[in-house]
């Protein structure tokens, strides 16, 4: 059953995925560095993984709860597997492939999905408003699609398809962590997930090994560790952080299209850093999702279910 959002609340969220949308932008930085440090993508999403891990075990043992179901624990690596290990991955490609821009506008594909997950799952509304939006961010995504990259000369349709699946392994994330939060405390959640994608990384990275297809490299200057470690600590553990409370607060739609502030920061940041830049429709692509963020933040937020009681530490 649907309620009204206290509006010091809806503020709360509001502030929580902007913060998380901060962060996530800088993940192309960090990783393109990686990247053209010779870091194999495959490696580079492991290590984002692994280190997000890490941060969250130490929470783990800071808030002195490990024990969780079996059967529960399985089920959260499972879906790890799917939605660190399948997404960070296909993001990776996409960044070496197309270029960092077109990552983080591929992936917000991720309203299409979350809204029909809402719907659902959990009973949200597609208002009319929403629906617009939706169709102003698909056309949106065609004309990014078309413009081939945000590197410029290069064309990659496999670059294309997997920025798309890592916009539908993003959009994932959100009603999943809604479900599981009435249960168990969000750090827990995100540390088997985390887990569960470390291995299915790890055994791929190791039967590369094996065909000596690609090797695992361990000579990177410390710069480069410092910018893997920071994919995995700033762009994982704080941007999931702050998802958690996010979605405490404010509907799944809401969430999901208020964090799209991060594809203009992360646009911004590749720019200044690396140069890349869309032809003129690429640019047009990226304006029409931009605005249906932003008319979806303006008018298009509505009440969501009552918040669960969740026991976070």
């Amino acid at each position: 059953m649907a309620c009204a959002v206290h509006p010091s609340r809806r503020l709360a969220g509001t502030l929580f995925i902007l913060g998380a949308a901060l962060v996530w932008s800088v993940v192309g930085l960090f990783s393109k560095h990686c990247l053209q440090a010779g870091m194999d993508p495959l490696q580079c999403a492991f290590q984002r993984a692994f280190f997000g891990f890490a941060a969250f075990f130490v929470h783990m043992a800071l808030a002195g709860q490990f024990r969780i179901p079996w059967r529960h624990a399985f089920a959260f690596a499972l879906f790890g597997a799917w939605g660190i290990g399948v997404y960070f991955t296909c993001a990776q490609y996409t960044i070496r492939l197309s270029g960092a821009a077109m990552d983080i506008i591929l992936q917000y594909t991720a309203p299409f999905w979350v809204a029909v997950f809402a719907r659902l799952l959990f009973g949200e509304r597609l208002t009319r408003i929403k629906l617009f939006c939706l169709v102003l961010a698909a056309a949106g995504t065609v004309c990014v699609c078309l413009a081939g990259g945000s590197i410029p000369g290069e064309v990659s349709w496999v670059g294309i398809a997997t920025g798309l699946v890592s916009g539908l392994c993003y959009a994932t994330h959100y009603p999943f962590t809604r479900w599981w939060q009435k249960t168990y405390p969000s750090f827990l959640i995100f540390a088997w997930m985390l887990f569960g994608g470390c291995l299915v990384m790890a055994g791929v990275l190791g039967a590369q090994a094996l065909w000596g297809a690609s090797p695992v490299r361990t000579d990177f200057a410390w710069d480069v560790w410092l910018a893997s470690a920071g994919t995995g600590v700033v762009c994982t553990y704080l941007a999931y952080v702050c998802l958690a409370e996010a979605l405490k607060r404010i509907s799944l739609v809401q969430t999901v299209v208020t964090s799209e502030l991060e594809p203009v920061l992360a646009m911004l940041w590749v720019w200044l850093a690396f140069g890349e830049c869309f032809s003129p429709i690429g640019w047009t692509g990226s304006a029409l999702i931009i605005g249906a963020v932003l008319l979806m933040t303006l008018v298009g937020g509505d009440a969501h279910p009552a918040p669960s009681q969740t026991r976070e530490a």
